[in-house]
C-alpha cells in the first residue's frame, strides 16, 4: 500500500482539484458532483444522486463495500460560502501552498475532509472491505443544512442503514460529539402608513417591529439567568439574536412594513418549539392595537432554517468508533451547527471530527495545515484497515 506521504500528496491533489469549484451557495454545485461522480465510476463506485426543487443542485452518496446494514458514513458539505468583500492574498479558488498552510476557500470547511475520502476511495475499492463505507456529500449546508435532508429522506426510504455517521466539520482532529441546533426566522410586521405629524391615523409598523425585539431580548435574558443543568456548551443555555431589521421610506412617513430576521441557537436538550410559541404568543398580544387601526394589520412568521442540534451520546457508535481508531478519551461540543444532529434524529449515530480550525473558517485566507490533513489521511487509513475485518 502507498505510504502516507504518497497519500498526503494524493489528498493535497484533490483538494486542489475541489476547491477550483466555485460552490458557493448561491451558484450550482453541479459540475462539482458530476466530477466526483465520474472519478468514482472508474474506480467501479456507483453513485446515487438526490436533487434540489429545480435540479441546480446535487448531493451524492455511494457505497463502497457491501450493501448491507452497519456501514459507515463520511459526511460533507461541498458548498462554500461567499467571498465577496473579502481581502484575499491568493486566488480564493485555487490552492495555494505557503509554509505549511493550504489556502483557499473551502480548506477548512470543508472540502479537505472530502477529497481526503475520495484519495483514498482507490484503496478502499481495493481493500474487500468486510462493512461498508459510504460517502455522503451534500449541497446548501451553509445556508440551513438544506440538502441532507434528501440524502437522510433517501438512505431510511431505499438502503441500509448505518451503524455511524463521521461529519467532518473542522474540529482540529478533536472528537465532537454535540452542538447546539440553529432556528432563523423572518417576521414581517404590517401597520398604516400616514403623516407622522398625527400618529393617530396610522399604525407604525417599526414601533411594533421594536417591541417584538425587546421581548426577544427580554426572553434571552431570562433563559441566561435561568437555571440549567450541566452542560459543556458554552454558553451554557440557548441564546436569542436579532440580526436584520428593514423598514420605513421617510422621516415624515408612518412605516408601513418592517421586517426583522431573527433566531436562537438552541441546546439539543431544550424544546426551541416552546420559545417560539412564546414570541408568537407576544406578538398576538400586540395586534390588537393595531387592528384597531386597520384589520390587515399584524405579524407574519416565517421559519427560514431549522438546523437540528447534535445530542451528546458518549456511548453511540460513532463515538465508540472514533474513540477506538485514535485512542482519544474524550468528547467536547461547540455551538455551531453542523449536519450531525439531522442524521441522529433519524437513528444514525453521529459525531463531528474533521481536520482544520472553525476560526478561519468563512474568512479571508482560509486555510487549513498540512499536518491536519495528515493526520485525518492516517485516520482513514485506520478506518480502512478497520472495516477490512470488522462485522
Amino acid at each position: 500500500m502507498p505510504s502516507s506521504p504518497e497519500r498526503l500528496d494524493r489528498a493535497i491533489a484533490m483538494t486542489e482539484r475541489l476547491i477550483a469549484f466555485d460552490t458557493t451557495s448561491r451558484n450550482s454545485n453541479l459540475a462539482l458532483i458530476e466530477d466526483v461522480k465520474a472519478y468514482l465510476a472508474d474506480l467501479g463506485i456507483e453513485s446515487r444522486l438526490t436533487y434540489d426543487h429545480d435540479g441546480a443542485k446535487a448531493n451524492l452518496w455511494c457505497t463502497i463495500g457491501p450493501k448491507q446494514k452497519g456501514g459507515i458514513v463520511l459526511s460533507g458539505h461541498t458548498d462554500v460560502v461567499p467571498v465577496d468583500g473579502q481581502d484575499w492574498t491568493s486566488e480564493p479558488f485555487t490552492l495555494t501552498r505557503r509554509g505549511d498552510n493550504l489556502y483557499g476557500r473551502g480548506t477548512a470547511d470543508m472540502k479537505a475532509f472530502i477529497a481526503i475520502a475520495l484519495s483514498l476511495a482507490p484503496e478502499m475499492a481495493a481493500a474487500n472491505l468486510q462493512v461498508p463505507i459510504h460517502f455522503a456529500f451534500s449541497f446548501d449546508e451553509e445556508v440551513g443544512c438544506f440538502g441532507v435532508q434528501h440524502i437522510i429522506a433517501d438512505v431510511v426510504a431505499n438502503l441500509p442503514l448505518p451503524r455511524a455517521v463521521i461529519v467532518g466539520e473542522p474540529t482540529e482532529m478533536k472528537l465532537i460529539g454535540g452542538n447546539k441546533g440553529t432556528r432563523i426566522y423572518k417576521t414581517r410586521v404590517t401597520g398604516v402608513p400616514g403623516h407622522s405629524s398625527d400618529p393617530r391615523n396610522g399604525a407604525n409598523a417599526i414601533i411594533a417591529a421594536s417591541r417584538m425585539i425587546a421581548f426577544i431580548d427580554d426572553l434571552g435574558q431570562e433563559i441566561a439567568a435561568g437555571p440549567h443543568g450541566e452542560t459543556e456548551f458554552d454558553p451554557p443555555h440557548t441564546t436569542m439574536s436579532v440580526g436584520v431589521i428593514e423598514g420605513g421610506t421617510a422621516h415624515n412617513i408612518i412605516p408601513e412594513f418592517c421586517d426583522i430576521t431573527w433566531g436562537m441557537r438552541v441546546l439539543p436538550s431544550d424544546d426551541a418549539d416552546v420559545y417560539e410559541e412564546r414570541i408568537r404568543a407576544y406578538c398576538k398580544e400586540l395586534e390588537p392595537a393595531m387592528k384597531a387601526v386597520a384589520p390587515h394589520c399584524g405579524f407574519e412568521h416565517h421559519k427560514l432554517v431549522d438546523v437540528i442540534g447534535l445530542q451528546p451520546d458518549e456511548h453511540s457508535a460513532a463515538e465508540t468508533l472514533v474513540r477506538q481508531l485514535t485512542g482519544l478519551n474524550q468528547s467536547s461540543v461547540v455551538s455551531f451547527g453542523t449536519e450531525a444532529g439531522a442524521f441522529q434524529q433519524a437513528g444514525m449515530p453521529a459525531v463531528i471530527f474533521g481536520p482544520g480550525s472553525i476560526e478561519v473558517a468563512h474568512k479571508a485566507d482560509e486555510y487549513i495545515p498540512v499536518d491536519q490533513m495528515a493526520q485525518c489521511v492516517d485516520f482513514m487509513a485506520d478506518l480502512i484497515e478497520w472495516a477490512k475485518t470488522a462485522d
